[in-house]
This record gives C-alpha cells, sequence and structure tokens, in this order.
C-alpha cells in the first residue's frame, strides 16, 4: 500500500507537468511509456535468456542511456517533421524532455536489480511498471475525458505482450547456447 501511495505521489508530481507546455508532455507521455515497456521487455528476455544479474543489470544501463538518447532524437526528428507550427524550442523541449524521463523510468529497474534476488527483482520490476503505466494510463484517460478502464486495458495489453514476447524469446535464445 506504501509502494501505490509513493508511485501516486511520483505521477501526481510529474502530471503537474502535464499542465503545462505540450512539449514537455509529450516527451513525459513517450519517456514514461518507452521507458517502462522497452525496459520491462529487456528485463524480462534477458533473464529468460541467461538469468544473468550482470547481464540484466548492464541491459538496463544500455536502455537508460543509449535507447533514451535513441528516443530523443526520434521525437525530435518526428517533431520537426511535424506541424509547420512548432518552434525550434518546442523541438528542443520534446527532446531533451524525452531523454530525461526515458532515462528516469527506465533507471528505476535498476533498484530492485541491485538489492533483490534476480528472479524476485524481475517479479518486482514487472508489478512497478505495470503498476506506473495504469496509474499513469488513468490519468491520461481522466484528463481526456475517456474511459480511464479502456485506455488501461489498451496500453497493459501492450506491454504484456511485451513481457509476454520477451521471455518466448529468451527461452528460445538458451536454447541456441
Amino acid at each position: 500500500m506504501l509502494k501505490f501511495c509513493l508511485m501516486q505521489k511520483l505521477l501526481k508530481h510529474l502530471l503537474i507537468l502535464w499542465y503545462m507546455k505540450i512539449s514537455v508532455r509529450k516527451g513525459l507521455g513517450f519517456g514514461l511509456t518507452s521507458g517502462i515497456i522497452t525496459t520491462l521487455g529487456l528485463i524480462v528476455g534477458l533473464n529468460a535468456g541467461t538469468h544473468s544479474k550482470v547481464v540484466v543489470f548492464g541491459g538496463i544501463l544500455f536502455i537508460a542511456i543509449a535507447d533514451s538518447l535513441s528516443d530523443a532524437l526520434g521525437i525530435h526528428v518526428s517533431e520537426e517533421s511535424g506541424s509547420k507550427n512548432t518552434t525550434k524550442k518546442q523541438v528542443w523541449e520534446s527532446t531533451i524532455s524525452t531523454f530525461v524521463f526515458k532515462l528516469i523510468f527506465a533507471s528505476t529497474f535498476i533498484i530492485p536489480i541491485l538489492i533483490l534476488s534476480l528472479q524476485t527483482a524481475v517479479i518486482v520490476s514487472v508489478v512497478w511498471g505495470l503498476s506506473l503505466l495504469t496509474i499513469f494510463s488513468f490519468y491520461i484517460a481522466k484528463k481526456q475525458n475517456k474511459n480511464p478502464k479502456k485506455a488501461i486495458a489498451e496500453h497493459l495489453t501492450i506491454a504484456v505482450l511485451v513481457i509476454i514476447i520477451t521471455h518466448f524469446i529468451g527461452d528460445w535464445i538458451s536454447t541456441l547456447a
């Protein structure tokens, strides 16, 4: 219960940004969802394929840094090629906020890996990531006057599919060694 309250407080503070600039909101939404789903897929897949805490830890660091930079560049190019009404400042706000939020959210998965056994850390990471995604999806739906259950179901379905697929790919890769 305490963890849920802490997550809610964290997301409420982050959602303050939701009422700010649209360029920062884009970075928050993209960075949070990509940071969670990509990192969970990597954790589950690498665990299934290697059962190595060091490999999973390294993978999270790579995602937190390299994929955050990659996604930030992707948002940058997307924003540049989008609306002609987007200013250079807005493009950079989206770019930087995407990098920062993805780096932050992906990095949170390092904590369970460092302090728990690998199997427990994987479970805690999945619960943590899906919980964050649920809370964020709820707030997005509420802000847009949409059905929260439908938004949560849609987002969790995609995340769970990624987790399942990467688990089976990890299992398959482990048979190749």
